[in-house]
């Protein structure tokens, strides 16, 4: 009878050890992948990441339901790494960064995001995007001298940066789509797959990264994948 006692006793703290050991291994593994997601964004936890949103092209003070979709995203984003967000508008907002996490969302064409056409010009010189127009190349990415059409509703780019200006402490994460879907769409791509976006950098203390997305008819924002990593063409004076 004792040593029926004892083997219970011996399964429920094997039971119980074991249990307990699954847990901190689990809680361990959570903590490492948030670890590693907060680092690919450059966000940390408890502080501010804020926000910048652009116009409607060519209407100032407007802001399309995609960028605000786009927005939410990014809200989302922080909101499970443990930051603060808050939301600045690109007609309004002047100056460094600083010490927060800046997300600047959308493309400098036709006004509608002022700060990104900046970020542009000041650090990522291999990086130009050629005007509307009625031709193929209307709104075409050109990143180290090769070209990305945008043809619209079918295959779409976004560009997502992430650089340290050298008057701030924290990075900024650039997302520059042709067009707002595609804002939405590099965004919510890389929510879900920075760890094998990560595994294919060299280094994500800074990057410029090419999302296409294809069968937008079909699949809508959810039809995205890295077309390129374009760290060296974009950070590099043509």
């Amino acid at each position: 009878m004792f040593s029926v006692v004892v083997n219970v006793l011996v399964g429920l703290v094997t039971s119980l050890i074991g249990g307990g050991l699954v847990w901190l291994w689990e809680r361990g593994k959570r903590a490492g992948r948030l670890r590693r997601k907060a680092d690919f964004f450059g966000l940390v936890p408890g502080e501010t990441c804020f926000i910048v949103i652009g116009n409607k092209h060519n209407t100032r003070g407007v802001t399309t339901h995609k960028e605000i979709r786009a927005m939410i995203e990014v809200a989302t984003l922080a909101g499970q790494l443990g930051c603060d967000v808050a939301t600045e508008t690109s007609d309004d907002f002047r100056g460094t960064n600083d010490d927060r996490t800046e997300f600047c969302i959308g493309g400098p064409l036709g006004e509608a995001n002022l700060r990104t056409g900046g970020h542009l010009a000041a650090h990522l010189p291999g990086v130009s995007i050629l005007p509307y127009g009625q031709g193929p190349e209307s709104v075409a990415f050109d990143v180290g001298g090769r070209r990305y059409p945008y043809r619209k509703n079918e295959v779409e780019y976004a560009l997502v940066a992430k650089f340290r200006p050298p008057q701030a402490t924290r990075p900024v994460m650039l997302v520059c789509g042709q067009s707002s879907l595609a804002n939405q769409a590099a965004i919510h791509f890389l929510r879900r797959n920075y760890h094998q976006v990560a595994d294919a950098l060299d280094a994500v203390d800074r990057y410029c990264l090419l999302i296409k997305v294809s069968d937008i008819g079909t699949y809508g924002f959810q039809g995205a994948s890295l077309e390129r990593d374009v760290t060296a063409d974009a950070f590099t004076a043509p």
